[in-house]
């Protein structure tokens, strides 16, 4: 395995769905904590968004393991913040199995 540094400073959130009173909801994000990690691009593509094309590209992202139903865990759903930039996770797996890192397979989206 190799030397993983967790240098970067990210906002872990999850949705919250709210009534809006008119048979719909409205979703905010709720900040969950501050974790530290380690970005590396996977890949990256050109798509068509609601708006036009936007660039959608991957990253895996290394977080230290937490147990399962921990808040400090990530899941799919929720997103990493970092700045301006937002990291949709879609799927989270233990590096190895004593489970001491978080693999987080994330996408980001820019409108070119």
């Amino acid at each position: 395995m190799s030397r993983v540094t967790l240098n970067r400073r990210l906002e872990l959130e999850a949705q919250q769905r709210t009534e809006d009173g008119a048979g719909g909801a409205r979703v905010q994000w709720q900040r969950l904590g501050t974790l530290w990690a380690a970005i590396r691009p996977r890949s990256a593509r050109m798509a068509s968004g609601e708006t036009g094309a936007v660039s959608r590209a991957g990253f895996r992202i290394i977080v230290r393991g937490a147990p399962q139903g921990a808040s400090r865990r990530p899941g799919p759903g929720q997103r990493f913040r970092m700045g301006q930039r937002l990291f949709r996770i879609e799927a989270v797996t233990e590096m190895e199995p004593d489970g001491l890192y978080l693999i987080c397979e994330c996408e980001e989206e820019v409108l070119p």
